[in-house]
């Protein structure tokens, strides 16, 4: 098994850019598929650094896997290894934390700016004042004991938080490229609701889509860089 391993929960969820990242770097990496039983006689003292991604479950769901993903995880913490969690990803490392998850009453949607509420993390390194991260969530969860904010937005308060200098929990999707962007729009129409002032609409999300992944891009990739440096 590889070093690095990232922990998916569907099909559409990909690691995305992610992936893109540790090939161009030419670091194997293995993609394991939590939510169809293939957590099953992993190793958890073996991967260095571990990534989860998102999915559309909550973290409060009654899924006979999700006590196996929980697991595993704790294991990671207590083994100090650099863990990124992104959107479910983040809310089951915020929940393994100790924190709560709950369900918003709204949805937050398309390319939301973020605020930045930490001056000196070395996650943010790489980060201007504000910027934006592509949004697709219902849940959000509280900060662990002991987390430090990085990020929030107009519609949800902890967008990101670091927790024992190995530990990234992100409620967005740096990862998104243009495909998966374009995916679950159109995939998933049913989901947007203009009445909604926490979503963008179609339109806005497509709009110069181009421009706005390559800006995504730069800010996972700085996320992405520091995670690896955390490697031993």
């Amino acid at each position: 098994m590889s070093d690095i391993l990232i922990l998916t929960h569907a099909e559409f969820c990909p690691p995305g850019h992610l992936a893109t990242v540790l090939a161009q770097r030419g670091l194997d990496f293995r993609v394991v598929r939590a939510d169809l039983g293939q957590l099953a006689g992993l190793d958890a003292e073996r991967p260095r650094a571990v990534a989860i991604m998102g999915g559309p479950m909550s973290v409060n769901d009654d899924l006979p896997w999700l006590g196996d993903e929980l697991a595993l995880l704790r294991r990671f913490v207590e083994r100090r290894i650099p863990l990124l969690g992104h959107c479910l990803g983040g809310q089951l490392l915020a929940r393994v934390l100790g924190a709560t998850v709950r369900q918003q009453p709204y949805t937050e949607m398309g390319w939301q700016p973020m605020q930045r509420e930490s001056r000196d993390s070395p996650w943010l390194a790489h980060l201007p004042e504000r910027f934006a991260i592509f949004q697709w969530h219902g849940d959000a969860f509280d900060l662990p004991q002991g987390a430090e904010r990085l990020l929030s937005s107009a519609w949800c308060e902890n967008q990101a938080f670091s927790w024992g200098g190995h530990v990234l929990g992100l409620q967005g999707h740096p990862e998104m490229t243009e495909e998966l962007v374009r995916r679950w729009i159109d995939g998933w129409p049913q989901l947007l609701d203009s009445s909604q002032p926490s979503q963008q609409s179609r339109e806005a999300m497509l709009a110069d889509l181009p421009l706005k992944v390559a800006a995504l891009n730069r800010v996972a990739e700085g996320f992405y860089r520091h995670w690896l440096s955390l490697l031993r």
